[in-house]
């Protein structure tokens, strides 16, 4: 390695945003240390509040938090009674086969088993995903062309 390529690796790596670099070839061994922009340290202010004003604040949260846990299990109760259809793998969701085709289905829609749902897209491979379960399509939980996460909830299927 000459003093050339050593220069261009030292000009990569402060460029590329990485704090160290370690590199053997044969008998030479080189590490490349740089100083991030984003390393300063932070500075935390403290201030303390009254204790009067500090007890208002940390009781409304509290508050808050009960009435919205109310409301919660009804929710939970209604989908209680539906299949949800989750995605198999990490990737794009798409509701059509290509862009100038209608959705594969719709909400209302009723499937069988084996039915094309949509397709997931990963790695530039375009996978259908089949029901495996019939019933009635009653809510579509994400939008056409959205990343979606393994085991993401995609379909609520009501199978009455």
């Amino acid at each position: 390695m000459d003093l050339k390529e050593i220069q261009n690796l030292i000009k990569f790596v402060s460029n590329s945003g990485v704090a160290e670099v370690k590199l053997e070839t044969g008998d030479i061994k080189i590490t490349i240390r740089t100083t991030l922009e984003g390393n300063t340290p932070e500075i935390t202010y403290v201030q303390q509040a009254p204790m009067q004003q500090a007890l208002t604040q940390a009781a409304a949260p509290v508050a808050q938090a009960k009435e919205t846990s109310v409301a919660a299990p009804t929710v939970a109760d209604d989908n209680a009674k539906y299949v949800t259809i989750k995605s198999p793998m990490i990737g794009t969701f798409y509701r059509k086969p290509s862009p100038d085709k209608p959705s594969f289905i719709e909400v209302g829609s009723s499937i069988a088993k084996g039915d094309v749902l949509c397709v997931v897209e990963a790695m530039k491979l375009f996978n259908e995903i089949e029901a495996e379960i019939s019933g009635k399509i009653v809510k579509i939980l994400i939008d056409d062309m959205s990343p979606v996460e393994f085991d993401q909830p995609l379909f609520l299927v009501d199978p009455s």
